[in-house]
């Protein structure tokens, strides 16, 4: 089992606020010492652009940099170093990757996704099938394993999370993408790793997705960054995102020549102490070990989930499957709006996050319109499972007293 207590001495959030109730990692995590002492390291000591300078600091700065798309490769088994291009964030990843095979689409093609998707994995590819004239399938959440009545010959992407942020749920997406080529050997398949990369050893090779994207402020890393993995033999096909600096081999009047994977897509200076700090995040999660850390915020998920259950009864509308695959557990208190709960959490220092999640397809599936979310990671314990149902139970009453 993981010491939550002594992984907090870690956080120096928590020295800030010892008594705070953290439950909202799924939307962005906390950072460790180290992550943020690598930040400072690069401003302190090599504060230099990277791949633009034959001194000494600005090739420390490259090198620090580049190292983190080899430690990239190595934590989720890619082939080729040059197969992981930075971005922003994981929206930023998927954009580019619409954007760089937009116009290999034709009239008729169809894109397959699902209603349990973030916004950033459905949003960018209805706009593509919008303004394409291609047909836009959602695969609604009692289907989604099933994944093989939707697809066709005529299915040019299959776009499918490997964690949803409100369900819960793991999607089995090797089985998935297995029976979807099965279907159509032609098929391009982009998985959401977002909610899973911080929490269990992703394997891309295993999985046999195209692409696959996911965030650093995630995995205890700098906001800022992201990650797109591309098979490189696609990749090479993409067209470029954005132009200008350092995606450029050479540029005259008449023409320019685009660097060589990755850094064609990678236009302009980018997040270096990010980039640079998020190995150190990979290596600290290593050190913990993701198999424990799966383990140990499932069991307190299923904790949290079994005794909202047992103690609100009808008063509660829990979300996602009874047995939890994941950390998050999303809950609707009936009669009460999902804002004014988490404000009123907010009060016993409880942090969660009260919304749509960036999900509003699948909550109006859900017939609700925003729920609380309550999710664990490795600095959270049983502890703050209590405190949660303590401050629940009061704000309830709290409620009650108001009608």
């Amino acid at each position: 089992m993981i010491d939550s207590e002594k992984i907090k001495k870690e956080f120096p959030i928590f020295k800030e606020h010892p008594h705070l109730v953290y439950l909202d990692s799924t939307a962005t995590s906390l950072k460790p010492q180290s992550v943020i002492d690598k930040i400072t390291e690069y401003y302190r000591e090599y504060s230099a652009n990277i791949f633009r300078g034959v001194y000494d600091i600005s090739e420390r700065a490259t090198a620090e940099y580049e190292e983190t798309r080899g430690v990239i490769k190595e934590f989720i088994n890619a082939f080729y170093e040059e197969e992981i291009v930075f971005t922003r964030n994981t929206t930023e990843s998927i954009n580019l990757f619409v954007n760089g095979i937009r116009d290999t689409f034709k009239e008729g093609d169809e894109i397959v996704t699902t209603v349990t998707e973030h916004h950033s994995n459905f949003v960018p590819w209805q706009q593509l099938a919008k303004n394409h004239t291609l047909k836009f399938t959602v695969i609604q959440n009692e289907e989604v394993h099933h994944i093989n009545l939707h697809v066709t010959k005529k299915t040019k992407v299959l776009a499918i999370t490997h964690t949803s942020n409100v369900l819960g749920t793991v999607n089995p997406i090797k089985e998935i993408i297995q029976e979807a080529r099965r279907m159509n050997p032609n098929i391009i398949i982009l998985v959401d790793g977002a909610q899973a990369v911080p929490h269990t050893q992703v394997d891309i090779q295993e999985l046999g997705c195209d692409a696959f994207v996911f965030s650093s402020h995630k995995m205890l890393g700098p906001t800022g960054v992201g990650v797109l993995w591309v098979k490189k033999n696609l990749l090479e096909k993409l067209a470029p995102y954005q132009f200008g600096g350092d995606m450029i081999r050479s540029v005259s009047i008449e023409e320019t020549q685009f660097a060589d994977l990755p850094h064609r897509f990678e236009a302009g200076t980018p997040h270096i102490s990010g980039v640079i700090a998020l190995k150190e995040a990979i290596r600290y999660l290593e050190k913990v070990g993701l198999a424990r850390i799966h383990r140990h915020e499932v069991g307190l998920a299923q904790l949290c989930y079994d005794t909202l259950k047992s103690t609100f009864r009808e008063k509660i509308l829990l979300i996602g499957p009874p047995k939890r695959e994941s950390g998050i557990v999303a809950f609707v208190m009936k009669d009460v709006h999902a804002h004014d709960v988490a404000q009123l959490l907010n009060e016993d220092g409880i942090a969660v996050r009260a919304g749509h999640h960036c999900t509003m397809p699948l909550h109006t599936q859900l017939g609700i319109e925003a729920s609380v979310r309550a999710s664990f990671y490795l600095y959270n314990s049983k502890e703050d499972v209590k405190k949660l149902i303590m401050s629940l139970q009061k704000a309830l009453h709290v409620f009650n007293q108001m009608k």
